[in-house]
């Protein structure tokens, strides 16, 4: 049998609690969670899920800056509320 080693982890309190109570509806302990998250990490060789920051993509940011362009340009029409736009469609 592997010998064992204790080691503790800070964490917000509300979500060990929550933790605990998922890993208790899949029959495990937290002990047992944190120790497969860890045997997946060996075998993928890394996190076992993707970690990465969010960003958009090249046609969301095109949009973002054209929506820019048009709410700051003096040429272009503007609606005080969704009613006075609507009224300007049906025309």
């Amino acid at each position: 049998m592997a010998t064992t080693t204790n080691f503790s982890v800070r964490m917000d309190s509300e979500i060990k609690k929550q933790c605990e109570s998922l890993y208790n509806e899949l029959g495990m302990n937290l002990t047992t969670a944190i120790n497969v998250f860890l045997r997946q990490s060996l075998r993928v060789g890394g996190f076992p899920f993707d970690v990465k920051l969010e960003q958009p993509s090249r046609e969301t940011i095109e949009a973002m800056l054209e929506a820019e362009h048009i709410a700051n340009d003096p040429n272009v029409k503007h609606y005080s509320d969704v009613e006075e736009a609507l009224q300007e469609l049906k025309k």
